[in-house]
């Protein structure tokens, strides 16, 4: 800003008259200041975020040794889950486009807290094969509109630029809500039963709902929201052939994949054999990996973040392709509550650090297409084959050669992922 004197013209030498007023007025020289986006807008978004954590994870942890309980088999047990992902698999990059058309993007929020309000109601009804297999489908739906819905909300709120940071602690956020939620699963589970775990998720559901309404609608820029140039207000988006053509997205979508096939199993599995061995009570332990696993998210989100500032993506996510092998053979060796720690410390950076990567680098590199949340959803649904496959895969094969070997098995997912992820490493290391 430059100050400017107003005030009529006087002879030279003689006083200036009083009324004379001096003025702040913007020049080309002068540099804008920036601000960070209000708390009104802020605080519901952080608990948002705290509180969506059971409608990534929802039910899902328990769901596995709650079902064995009552006589399932794993390969059962990994049938109905993976119907119930392969479902939110093929509705996810559609619905990452309805989220990119969308001008109420806190309805796509609403819409997956009713789902694991269902989800929960539902298998507390019934243990019914079909039964539960619905419950997994609303479940995998909630999951499967969530992460872009709280991506396209965020980058309405802060934009491409502050994106990076807003994010990292909005994973920060939910990486607490699921430790707490956790504990609390746990602790409820082991007083009162799997009744009690499944009435929480419910109410952390509607707390979310509750949570997205308290944002408000016009702090939310739809054209940043959806990756649109924003000084370009009337650049078009990109068909979504474009999506098909981003080869440092495939990339990436495969390696998740990949990484998944090995990952989404591990931990139902891991807790089935303590369960089986008659190692720990079925809440207390699932509970127990998640709280540990998600407290050590916590810091390597906020760790994540602060290296993809100075750097680009692509050796964050490299990193947390190592700990699925190292996870695997830790799982060989150790069952039960001496393997918990270690196993789930590793779990926890690996899955930390991509929480923040991948939403990180999906946004740079779609930047201006105006199909960020679209591209979110393909990612995810190639990820998702991954995911869903993982539980049948790995359900089947520990019922059929036992869960050591299965350990190895989709531990070495990791080392595909990591081959697969090098291989490319010319097509994503600009991101």
């Amino acid at each position: 800003m430059a100050q400017v004197e107003f005030c009529p013209a006087v002879p030279r030498g003689t006083h200036k008259p009083a009324h004379c007023r001096v003025m702040r007025v913007p020049t080309k020289f002068s540099v804008p200041m920036t601000s960070r986006p209000s708390s009104s807008r802020i605080w519901p978004l952080f608990a948002l975020n705290f509180f969506m954590a059971d409608m990534q994870s929802g039910i899902g942890p328990f769901v596995g040794v709650f079902l064995q309980e009552r006589g399932w088999a794993t390969g059962l047990i990994g049938t109905a889950m993976t119907i119930g992902n392969v479902a939110g698999m093929l509705v996810t990059t559609p619905i990452g486009g309805f989220i990119d058309s969308s001008r109420n993007k806190r309805m796509w929020v609403v819409i997956p807290g009713i789902c694991v309000v269902s989800a929960s109601a539902i298998i507390l009804i019934s243990q019914n094969f079909w039964a539960v297999t619905f419950s997994q489908v609303a479940q995998s739906l909630a999951s499967a509109a969530i992460v872009p819905a709280v991506t396209g909300i965020t980058l309405g709120i802060a934009k491409q630029k502050g994106f990076n940071e807003l994010n990292g602690r909005n994973q920060a956020y939910n990486h607490a809500g699921n430790m707490v939620g956790a504990a609390l699963s746990g602790y409820l589970g082991y007083k009162f039963g799997y009744v009690a775990v499944f009435a929480l998720a419910a109410v952390f559901g509607a707390i979310a709902i509750a949570c997205v309404m308290m944002i408000p609608a016009k702090t939310i820029d739809d054209r940043a929201a959806r990756g649109s140039k924003e000084d370009d207000p009337d650049s078009a988006p990109d068909a979504f052939t474009m999506l098909l053509k981003h080869r440092a997205l495939l990339v990436l979508a495969l390696s998740l994949a990949l990484f998944h096939l090995g990952n989404a199993a591990i931990v139902p599995l891991y807790g089935l054999a303590a369960v089986a061995e008659g190692q720990a009570n079925g809440p207390s332990f699932v509970a127990t990996t998640v709280v540990i696993a998600q407290g050590v998210m916590i810091v390597t989100s906020l760790i994540a973040m602060k290296a993809a500032s100075r750097r680009n993506y692509w050796p964050i996510i490299l990193l947390s392709f190592m700990f699925l092998p190292i996870r695997g053979v830790l799982a060989f060796f150790v069952t039960g509550w001496w393997g918990v720690v270690p196993m789930q410390v590793l779990d926890g950076i690996g899955t930390g650090l991509q929480t923040v990567a991948v939403p990180g680098m999906v946004a740079r590199a779609l930047n201006g297409t105006g199909r960020i949340n679209l591209g979110q959803g393909a990612v995810i649904t190639v990820q998702g084959v991954g995911a869903s496959l993982s539980p049948a895969l790995g359900g089947w094969i520990a019922q059929w050669i036992g869960y050591g070997p299965t350990f190895l098995l989709l531990g070495g997912f990791g080392l595909a992922s990591m081959a697969l992820w090098l291989a490319f490493g010319a097509a994503v290391k600009k991101y």
